[in-house]
């Protein structure tokens, strides 16, 4: 980072765009080269995968094995070819378990616009930038005494909270390296089940068809942040130096015509790469939303503002283009309060809700 801070702006692009693109193609081989393809497209069925019989480890699972020797291959909810080496190995992606935080007033150094995940609970309010989240994924955390996991897969553009507290117990969450639909898939390290972090469910292990709640975030500017919650705590990296934190090692990726480690079917109606705004499986292209900067659903309503950065756009992400703040709240006796929903690119919803209606106009 300190060496990033002394070039100029032009030969930072030039280097952070050409390591991402490395990055990228390298994982986009290996992937291609280990894993076999998946063959029924959006795949949300219950396919065996290659098992005979229940208990039995299906064959396409049996390398994974020595990694994951507590992982419970015979329980799966997908079928398992579906599932991809995304290049690192299980937590080669490390998460954050012991998370730092300072007061948003003390941050010091970064663009006002740059994007955080915010959540509130009870009066504890904190702030996790993607441009931490980009190297991390997943942040085990405790706000207003819930315990919580934050999470961002950069590939899907999906930005989750999740309550980590399941039948009693509360989990912790890791990085398994494995993908699918270009998605993060989550271990918990309680029984090392996989979990779809886009749908917040286990798909594979002892906690197959469990949910996890989701609890309403925004990703929002850090100045937006910071104008509602001026006492907010604001994360920061344990070890400033050990990675290219406020690069974006995807420079580009939210530009191009397909995504990376994806062969399923694409939106008909938009790019695939197209960001949309969702509630359950209904989506709004965020194109649309920016065009009329208010659209009311039934008891929920969406805004759009300008003035936050994308973070996959630019080989810096406080240089990335503005791709506004969408806030999505309901209707509630006590007036509007923050909703769940997802700021996703098109063919992830499209992909995990293939019966999901996208409105483009």
């Amino acid at each position: 980072m300190a060496l990033l801070e002394s070039m100029s702006v032009r030969t930072k692009r030039r280097i952070v765009a050409g390591t991402g693109l490395a990055v990228l193609l390298g994982v986009a081989a290996l992937a291609i080269t280990v894993l076999p393809r998946s063959t029924n497209g959006a795949g949300n069925g219950t396919g065996a995968g290659g098992d005979t019989e229940a208990g039995k480890i299906p064959a396409v699972a049996a390398y994974w094995t020595t990694e994951w020797p507590r992982t419970d291959f015979s329980r799966h909810s997908i079928d398992l070819k579906e599932i991809r080496s995304g290049g690192p190995p299980k937590d080669g992606i490390p998460p954050i378990d012991k998370p730092k935080f300072i007061a948003i007033s003390e941050v010091r150094g970064v663009v006002g616009t740059e994007p955080v995940i915010s959540i509130r609970i009870g009066n504890d309010a904190r702030a996790y930038p993607l441009s931490v989240l980009m190297w991390h994924e997943i942040v085990n955390d405790t706000v207003g005494g819930v315990p919580v996991a934050v999470t961002f897969c950069p590939l899907c553009n999906a930005a989750m909270v999740f309550d980590r507290r399941l039948d009693g117990r509360v989990l912790d969450f890791g990085t398994t390296g494995k993908l699918r639909h270009s998605d993060l898939v989550m271990y918990d390290r309680q029984t090392e089940s996989w979990w779809q972090q886009f749908l917040g469910e286990a798909i594979v292990g002892e906690l197959t068809g469990k949910r996890l709640k989701f609890l309403p975030a925004r990703v929002e500017s850090i100045a937006r942040f910071k104008k509602r919650f001026p006492g907010g705590r604001y994360l920061v990296p344990n070890d400033p130096y050990k990675r290219r934190y406020g690069a974006n090692p995807y420079a580009g990726y939210d530009a191009l015509d397909r995504p990376f480690l994806y062969q399923g079917p694409l939106p008909p109606n938009l790019p695939p790469l197209a960001r949309v705004v969702s509630i359950g499986k209904q989506a709004w292209s965020l194109d649309l939303v920016r065009r009329k900067k208010r659209i009311e659903h039934g008891d929920y309503v969406i805004t759009w503002e300008p003035g936050q950065n994308s973070a996959l756009d630019s080989a810096i992400i406080g240089e990335g283009r503005d791709i506004g703040n969408v806030v999505v709240q309901k209707k509630t006796a006590d007036g509007l309060v923050d909703a769940v929903h997802g700021i996703d690119f098109a063919f992830a919803f499209y992909a995990f809700h293939p019966d999901g209606v996208i409105t483009v106009r």
